[in-house]
């Protein structure tokens, strides 16, 4: 098809290495005005870029224009602590240095509409994006956007990335209720088919089956509530409530938040019900409340996800450190706490 022919807006990055013979991450790279390209291939990559008459998203500004630096950090929410804890760790990097902080909230709806609606509304020099679908074209305006991105909860070569694998995490919560001697465990989930949701819940079923116990769909239960997705105290609280009203009651719950098994623990208490003397509960996230009052939790490790990731922007900005993209898989850990038995 000749080049005045083409629909200039369906040219992606894509097209670009496949023109220029080159990896997707080196366009990237080229886009980012990273030095680790050489000349040829630099020149080869625009060369591709002026044929085919591609556009690249130039939200960000060069750095040049201004004095002082911007980079945005997206979330689904500002008020829920497991976002909290990722966001200290953000701050804490960047107290010392000279860069305006952006923040975007997500929306659990619509978040890929609401960041590029952001992304419109103003400049910056990176972005850190946490809890995004991603697909290929998500991932194109991403990598088009002439600036570094850290993407949070999700993998995409060649971006740089922190995420986590769900279904382990929720098989140390489950294999520590068994291995406390509960055959019987209610999990509270949330009330859309997620991959999160499906990857926690698959991490329950699997500790069970390979414990030899029988998978009840009717224990996996979720509130009416569905502020944060379904991830709220109140939420939980719905959830133990049609726990505890079961004919045959279980004794103990995996919950796949720690705000969910917060208001788990308050309907236990309700119902005259004690922690763990008559049910044991485990969380997940394990946010700084948690550690407080005892809970069990799986930790995502938030606050150290914040500063890693916030320390790898900074290299991409300074041009420092490898050039290679960071795919860095985060391991859960379980905080074994009063509210299972522990210490």
């Amino acid at each position: 098809m000749p080049q005045d022919e083409r629909d200039q807006d369906k040219t992606t990055i894509y097209d670009v290495a496949e023109h220029a013979g080159v990896a997707i991450s080196t366009v990237s790279r080229v886009l980012n005005n990273s030095q680790d390209v050489s000349d040829a291939t630099r020149e080869k990559v625009m060369k591709a870029i002026r044929e085919l008459q591609f556009r690249p998203n130039r939200t960000a500004k060069s750095l040049a224009q201004r004095t002082t630096r911007t980079i945005a950090v997206a979330v689904p929410t500002f008020t829920t602590p497991f976002h909290n804890e990722f966001l200290k760790g953000v701050r804490d990097r960047l107290d010392d240095a000279d860069i305006d902080l952006l923040l975007c909230d997500l929306d659990w709806e619509a978040p890929r509409a609401t960041l590029l609606n952001f992304l419109e509304r103003g400049a910056m020099d990176g972005l850190i994006v946490a809890g995004l679908p991603i697909n290929e074209e998500t991932a194109e305006d991403l990598l088009t956007l002439g600036a570094p991105v850290i993407l949070i909860g999700s993998e995409w070569p060649p971006l740089d990335s922190f995420y986590w694998d769900e279904e382990p995490g929720a098989r140390l919560a489950v294999n520590h209720l068994i291995e406390r001697g509960h055959s019987r465990i209610g999990m509270i989930t949330t009330p859309h088919d997620n991959r999160l949701r499906n990857a926690r819940v698959n991490g329950y079923k699997q500790a069970l089956d390979e414990a030899g116990i029988d998978f009840d769909e009717s224990l996996v239960v979720h509130g009416q509530t569905r502020k944060h997705d379904g991830f709220s105290e109140e939420s939980g609280y719905e959830a133990m409530t049609e726990l505890l009203a079961m004919d045959e009651p279980v004794s103990a719950v995996f919950a796949s938040s720690d705000v969910q098994a917060i208001g788990a623990w308050q309907a236990i208490r309700k119902a005259g019900y004690e922690v763990p003397d008559d049910f044991s509960l485990v969380g997940y996230d394990d946010i700084k409340v948690s550690r407080f009052i005892g809970l069990t939790s799986v930790a995502q490790n938030m606050h150290y996800v914040g500063e890693r990731s916030t320390d790898v922007l900074l290299d991409r900005l300074n041009n420092t450190g490898s050039d290679e993209p960071v795919s860095e898989l985060v391991e859960p850990e379980l905080k074994i706490r009063k509210s299972s038995g522990g210490e």
